[in-house]
């Protein structure tokens, strides 16, 4: 039997998509090779605790406002299966999430086969076929890779391969007592590496080519987080610990231990050596394509180091038909801007792609609701102040009104895919996005407009609105609306007069 869809993974976007897929009545199988739903989680993060906000505790009594604050739970219709119901914590324990996530598929997603190890898929005219170790074959006609990036990924340094990996070295502290400790990335998997031995270890460097990136600053989450950053303190307050700006040149057996040569982007690009027991490589994961033979090998960018599948803006295979992809692999399309790599982020993207694939392969109709011209500034007002898919998905995700006699709104679409004209057609619409401003804006230290400015809202650096009337991709006017404390667009003068001022004021072009 051939599925409609044959997804490979079942972490959180193969769930999230196996919930629409059987919402809607298509067949679908999902094949895990681990023994339940979530399995990643099950050794990741290493040190257990996630670093995805859970805020249970808001202030507000609108499920999908909510959302915005709430960076674990998968998508449901009426919001009721949320990760809030299984722990009160700001930053869950990712046993919490492996739970939550068995149980949302026991509830919603029944076409699910666990301990299914794909070796091997291949495509030819009548779809894909997935071999698992045991030999059993599962064929769809359509393909979601959803497998993750479960693959460590290592820079190019000669010696690299007598480094541990981040995915199996000891969490136990008690195993670096006294000793000299290297570690090889600036993300969060080096810094909570890092801060796990500070009692232990007699010295830690951690070094990256790259200047440091903190997410309250590049507001990518996927830079080092405020919670991860205490061996930051260790460094400057001159506690026997680094954090050196350079490439690792070569790493080399000496003695017991290493030695880790460096040259320093910020000193002359001088070169320095040092000694160490344990070298610890921490620079992330990549997509691993070895199951693929060579009927449905993806190609992979090289813009992220082949790190991630090549993706159109349906999240499709650039150049294998009917392949697609879900969850983390997807940041691809908005690498290091915005949250596509992360369960807030690409839960809406697999909600976006579920839409796409229903229009394209079942005839069903992209939801959108058809309002009045008169109607358009109220339903924005309204869309700002709650969205969760525009907050977390800032400037990738828009809502579009399509202008005509009668006008369409359609719920949070890739901005490429929207201009690409596949959805408008010639027809002139307007985007709504949630963005921020310049980003070389200091949050703490520089100067902003205020929010009572409503005539300098273009200036606004916190996350704010933006809406623009568009034709055949091209921008052709713009409205920003006031920066807000507390993300609240209500005010009559400052946003609400504003906005219609600008809808009144625009000339649809002629078709």
């Amino acid at each position: 039997m051939a599925f409609d869809y044959l997804i490979l993974g079942a972490g959180p976007a193969g769930l999230q998509l196996g919930y629409y897929l059987e919402r809607a009545g298509y067949s679908y199988r999902i094949l895990e090779r681990g023994g339940s739903a979530g399995t990643f989680f099950r050794k990741f993060p290493r040190h257990r605790m996630l670093i995805s906000i859970n805020k249970v505790y808001t202030g507000c009594d609108d499920p999908e406002r909510n959302m915005r604050w709430d960076w674990n739970s998968l998508l449901t219709d009426d919001h009721g299966f949320l990760l809030k119901d299984y722990s009160k914590k700001y930053f869950p324990d990712a046993d919490t999430l492996v739970r939550y996530l068995e149980e949302f598929a026991g509830k919603y997603v029944s076409n699910i086969r666990c301990n299914a190890d794909v070796v091997r898929v291949s495509r030819d005219e009548e779809g894909f076929h997935a071999e698992t170790s045991e030999g059993e074959v599962f064929s769809g006609q359509r393909l979601i890779v959803a497998t993750g990036v479960s693959k460590p990924w290592s820079p190019p340094i000669p010696g690299i391969e007598m480094a541990e990996q981040y995915s199996s070295v000891s969490v136990d502290p008690a195993d670096f007592t006294n000793q000299r400790v290297l570690i090889i990335g600036k993300g969060n998997s080096a810094f909570e590496t890092a801060d796990n031995l500070i009692g232990h270890a007699a010295t830690i460097h951690v070094v990256g080519p790259e200047l440091l990136q903190f997410a309250w600053q590049t507001h990518y989450v996927g830079h080092l987080r405020a919670i991860n950053n205490n061996f930051i303190d260790t460094y400057l307050l001159k506690s026997q610990n680094g954090i050196l700006d350079a490439t690792v040149e070569k790493i080399e057996r000496e003695g017991e231990g290493f030695r880790g040569t460096v040259i320093y982007h910020r000193a002359a690009d001088s070169r320095s050596s040092y000694y160490y027991d344990r070298i610890i490589c921490c620079t992330g994961f990549q997509m691993d394509t070895d199951i693929f033979d060579e009927s449905c090998q993806p190609e992979m960018d090289p813009e992220t180091y082949n790190r991630f599948p090549t993706q159109n803006e349906k999240w499709a295979s650039v150049n294998v038909p009917d392949m697609y992809f879900a969850g983390t692999v997807t940041q691809q399309r908005d690498y290091k801007k915005t949250t596509s790599g992360f369960i807030h982020g690409f839960r809406y993207n697999v909600r976006t792609l579920f839409h796409y694939l229903a229009q394209r392969y079942h005839d069903a109709p992209w939801p959108h609701e058809v309002i009045g011209r008169n109607d358009i500034a109220p339903a924005i007002i309204g869309l700002i102040n709650r969205s969760s898919a525009l907050w977390q998905q800032f400037g990738f995700l828009g809502d579009v009104f399509v202008l005509g006699d009668e006008t369409r709104h359609y719920e949070t679409v890739p901005m490429d895919y929207i201009h690409g004209g596949e959805l408008v057609g010639d027809s002139p619409y307007l985007t709504v996005t949630l963005e921020y401003g310049h980003h070389d804006f200091d949050t703490l230290y520089d100067d902003r407009v205020s929010e009572h400015d409503a005539d300098n809202a273009a200036d606004s650096t916190a996350l704010h609105p933006v809406i623009r009337l568009c034709r055949k991709g091209e921008v052709l006017s713009e409205q920003h609306l006031v920066e807000n404390l507390e993300a609240i667009w209500e005010d009559n003068a400052l946003h609400i007069r504003p906005l219609e001022k600008f809808m009144a004021g625009l000339e649809f072009p002629e078709g």
